[in-house]
């Protein structure tokens, strides 16, 4: 009689590939600078990501007790999301950047440039045919770097990188990003890509508005 075994062998899927990146400019009331309930009612797609490098900065604080410490506090403080891209808009990367734009299409940059706030998005493609989708509901550009070489005999691709820093967006402060990835068992059946970046996803209402009727 075989001996009874408690191993479950899993088989989780591996990142294959980036996809395409989503944002959504925020919009709020004049003498605010951000508003969770107000955004653009326009999401903005490309398909220029080369790759997305994810780095989480966290504040850790000492707690003392009886002369030493006791414990430390851990607090997840931004994210930096760097974005090494084939191409962006024009005017959209003005407006991240703060840039004056006049009306003869003279674009300044300013020493203390008045960066908005948007919405980020982004699609990691899995094996067996699985995505993850994730929306960073508040975020800001913080560098753009730009390197150009001369053209030589051989085509070369001369990328950008956005650094976009990701913080948290609900009055709390808890939450930085809301995802759904189609690996797990509870995957919402019917929501695909273009539904979940229709436009930002705040909360487990904003999810639940685009599940399809009949899943």
């Amino acid at each position: 009689m075989p001996e009874p075994s408690n191993i479950i062998t899993k088989k989780p899927p591996y990142k294959e590939s980036i996809g395409a990146q989503y944002y959504c400019f925020n919009n709020p009331e004049e003498g605010s600078n951000f508003d969770v309930t107000k955004y653009d009612t326009k999401v903005n797609k490309t398909e220029t990501v080369k790759s997305v490098n994810i780095t989480e900065n966290s504040e850790s604080t000492p707690v003392y007790a009886s002369g030493k410490v006791y414990d430390t506090r851990s607090q997840l403080a931004y994210i930096d999301i760097e974005v090494e891209s084939l191409a962006s808009d024009a005017d959209d990367l003005s407006k991240m950047r703060g840039d004056k734009i006049n009306e003869n299409g003279l674009i300044q940059g300013q020493a203390l440039p008045e960066k908005p706030f948007f919405a980020y998005g982004k699609v990691v493609k899995l094996s067996g045919g699985h995505i993850r989708l994730d929306w960073y509901p508040k975020c800001q550009l913080i560098e753009n770097s730009d390197e150009t070489k001369t053209r030589e005999e051989n085509f070369e691709e001369q990328n950008e990188t956005l650094t976009i820093r990701a913080y948290a967006f609900d009055e709390d402060g808890k939450y930085f990003k809301n995802s759904i990835d189609s690996s797990t068992s509870k995957f919402p059946k019917g929501v695909t890509e273009e539904l979940f970046f229709n436009a930002p996803i705040i909360t487990k209402e904003d999810l639940d508005k685009i599940i399809p009727e009949a899943v």
